[in-house]
């Protein structure tokens, strides 16, 4: 463990203070079940948030939980304390979908009672002897997350810029949240990579847990489009009896600007295996804050905590 203060390397953007939660809510009762208009496939792609968030970013905070008394840098320590209180704030706004999609005939339970088991059992605490052995699992789910949260900025940077989104007629709220999310998964991109890196930074790791993360996402992801498809109660099964996706549907509505494209996806890969990778090299910090500052649930959120202020 190395423990030495976190010097951040790339472009230094003035004016860092710690992320800060914000305690959004939203309303979806005017959000139809295919929230891009015409689109299921778009809709069900990006819905897949809403099952894998909750589980994971309540597992992030156990995680960091634990690793706090082993930070001595008192600005990452600051860092991680508000990354804890953003992620459970994602996951409760997540959270919050389901029942709108069971209201709409969609019951998401199958599938998020199996990514539940993943995040509590399969990369939960285990039964390990006290030292070393406790010490490993911690770091290895401490680089776990630094590498997820590699992607979750790509995917804030991704929906802050995806016009084609307003073009297509999003629904509002849903875009609200999207975009809420994605800029402070921005604001706090470097966080987890700079916590590995406080308490390990081992590059054999990083490869590792990235190899293990990117597997396991594309992995959930695409089974999370497939149960979307197949239970949505409004899609015409064809004679087959469910409804189909591929990668080439992924790849069409990223040339559209409807989802990530897949070469930037390709692309964001080697990056984070470069040895002198960073997160603050990408994003933007100003960006993610300019639309905090015009979201209307962050406004609302911040206009609530004035009100019991004064």
């Amino acid at each position: 463990m190395s423990n030495k203060p976190i010097r951040r390397p790339g472009p230094v953007e003035s004016g860092h203070a710690p992320p800060r939660p914000r305690r959004v809510s939203f309303s979806w009762a005017d959000t139809p079940l295919h929230w891009v208009p015409g689109d299921p496939f778009t809709t069900h792609t990006v819905n897949v948030l809403h099952l894998l968030l909750p589980a994971g970013e309540r597992w992030f905070v156990h995680v960091y939980k634990q690793v706090l008394p082993y930070i001595h840098d008192d600005a990452l320590r600051a860092d991680v304390i508000g990354f804890i209180g953003q992620e459970a704030m994602h996951a409760q706004a997540h959270d919050e979908v389901l029942p709108h999609l069971r209201e709409q005939g969609l019951d998401p339970t199958p599938y998020t009672a199996q990514v539940d088991w993943m995040f509590e059992k399969l990369l939960g605490d285990r039964t390990l002897p006290p030292g070393r052995p406790r010490w490993w699992w911690l770091r290895e789910r401490v680089a776990l997350i630094a590498a997820i949260e590699h992607y979750t900025a790509f995917l804030g940077d991704w929906v802050l810029n995806a016009d084609a989104l307003d073009r297509a007629g999003a629904d509002p709220t849903m875009l609200d949240l999207l975009r809420w999310h994605g800029a402070e998964e921005v604001e706090h991109r470097s966080v987890a990579f700079d916590l590995f890196a406080h308490i390990d930074g081992a590059y054999a790791r990083r490869a590792r847990t990235w190899a293990l993360a990117f597997g396991a996402l594309m992995f959930l992801w695409q089974r999370g489009i497939r149960f979307f498809l197949a239970n949505d109660p409004t899609l015409d099964r064809g004679p087959g009896g469910t409804a189909k996706a591929s990668l080439m549907d992924f790849h069409r509505r990223g040339r559209a600007g409807l989802l990530p494209g897949t070469g930037a996806l390709l692309r964001s890969v080697p990056g984070y295996l470069r040895r002198d990778y960073h997160p603050s090299h990408e994003c933007s910090t100003a960006q993610a804050l300019a639309y905090l500052a015009s979201s209307p649930a962050a406004r609302a959120a911040d206009a609530a905590v004035g009100k019991d202020a004064g």
